[in-house]
This record gives C-alpha cells, structure tokens and sequence, in this order.
C-alpha cells in the first residue's frame, strides 16, 4: 500500500487504544507518514512492546523515509512515538495523558478515539453491571477523551471517533454494543457544530467486519467463515483498510469532510452481492 510519508510531518497525534488492531494499524501508518505518535493502553507489558515494534521502519519503507523525511519527521521513528500506558474511561488516567502530551509536545494535531470494546449478548441477558462497562468503555472513554484533548487541540486540528457499521445495520445480540457506539457516532456532527469557531474537524468512521484480535476471539469460526460471502468485495476487512480510512480522515486532504460518519466495510451496508439475489 502506497504512503505518503511527509502528509503529516509536524503533526502530533493521539491514538488511544492503540496497542493492537486497528488502533495499532492507525498508528504505524501515521508513523509511516511523518506524525509524531502517542499511544495508549491498560497494559503498560503490551503497550511497551508496542512502542518497540512501532518504533521500527518497515524494511520496503525505510530508503524512502530516510531520503524524505523533513526537519519535523525524523527519520528516526523511535523519537517520534511514545507511549502512555492507562485506562479512557479513567478521567484522572486521561488527565495525566494529556499532561504528559503538553509536557512533551505543547500541542496535539488530531485525536483519533480509538478506544472500545465489544459485548455481543443477547438483549435479556444484559446485566446492569455489563451495562456499564460496555457504555463507559465505548461511549464514556470518547467522550472525555476528546472533552480533555480539546484545550490542547491546535485550532484547525481533527478529531476522528471510531463507531461501528452496526450503527447503520442491525445485527443481533449486538443491542448493547450498538447503542454505545451509536452514542459516540452522534458525537461528530454536534462537535462538528460546537468546535466550528476553531475550525477543528469531528468525524467518526465506522468500520464493517475486520480481521483484528478481538474480532478473531469474538466470532466463532463459522461466523468468520461466512462474512466474505455477505460483503460485496468478497472478503473481511484489514486493519490496514481502516488505517488508511483514519489517515485521510486526519489529513488536510479531508478538510472539507466535517460531520460525517464514514463507512469502510466493503459494501456490507449499501450492497448486497449477487450470488445472495
């Protein structure tokens, strides 16, 4: 896959939940294309071992970086990456990130809320305590993660949240799960409105089935099996096709896309392929 290695050159950007998945992905493609990365996660292990794979050029990459990288991207990565192990749904953890951000870099660029996680149970089953979980994990850690980045958020900058393709599709024993990430999609037009006097930018996307870890544990081996069938580019997605969703999202290239919920799920939701007609 083509990058461009100095779009985001001078740029800082956040990526929480970025130690496996598309989280992981997002970050190394914006590392690839010159931004100076912050990471985060619960496992300070997980993250830390991230924080070393990211730090290393990819080989195809590496003669490419070397030649263009700008005063701002250096072409030593491991300088432009950091890691900053906590819990989004902790406003004392986001606190000390964004603490941590200031006394490092002064600023952010963009913010992409990565964070969440999944619950697929029926709706009868739904306990009060999962209840909470699930909302603090999808909707809570977005929304005071991009509440507490804002003071540090350049004027212009971008912020992308991460919702679900199950916001416009409904799947079962997904009730709970979809309504939280239903929360955090509403939050890009009403913050695309709010923040429009500093011309920052809120988008969310919405990705369909990707092949991430989570999703490998989540779904049984024959729901795995029969997605490429029900999507109409015939396959499940990769993280690397979200990464390069999140790179032009966070990008001036996109800087007339504002509000909008982007969905990359290869057909999933607005085509039906024709050997299910």
């Amino acid at each position: 896959m083509t990058h461009n290695s100095t779009r985001f050159g001078g740029k800082i950007v956040l990526v929480t939940g970025g130690t496996s998945g598309m989280g992981l992905e997002a970050a190394r493609r914006l590392l690839d294309e010159g931004a100076r990365v912050i990471v985060t996660g619960r496992d300070k292990v997980r993250l830390d071992s991230t924080v070393a794979d990211l730090s290393v050029a990819p080989a195809t990459a590496t003669a490419t970086a070397s030649a263009s990288a700008s005063a701002d991207a250096p072409a030593d990565r491991g300088d432009r990456v950091l890691g900053i192990s906590g819990d989004a749904t902790d406003p004392s953890d986001l606190d000390a990130l964004f603490a941590a951000i200031r006394e490092r870099h002064g600023r952010l660029d963009a913010v992409f809320a990565n964070a969440g996680i999944g619950a697929f149970q029926p709706v009868g089953e739904v306990t009060e305590a999962e209840f909470t979980r699930v909302v603090d994990g999808n909707f809570k850690a977005a929304f005071f993660t991009v509440q507490k980045a804002l003071p540090l958020l350049a004027d212009g900058g971008a912020i992308l949240i991460n919702a679900s393709f199950a916001v416009h599709h409904g799947v079962p024993n997904t009730a709970l799960y979809t309504a939280t990430k239903a929360a955090a999609h509403s939050l890009a037009p009403t913050l695309a409105a709010e923040l429009a006097p500093r011309r920052i930018r809120v988008n969310s996307v919405s990705p369909g089935y990707t092949d991430t870890p989570a999703y490998r544990a989540e779904a049984s081996d024959e729901a795995q099996a029969g997605v490429g069938a029900v999507v109409a580019a015939g396959r499940v997605g990769t993280s690397d096709d979200i990464a390069a969703a999140v790179a032009f999202l966070l990008s001036d290239e996109a800087s007339y896309i504002n509000g909008q919920d982007i969905v990359v799920d290869g057909g999933l939701t607005a085509a039906t392929p024709a050997q299910l007609l």
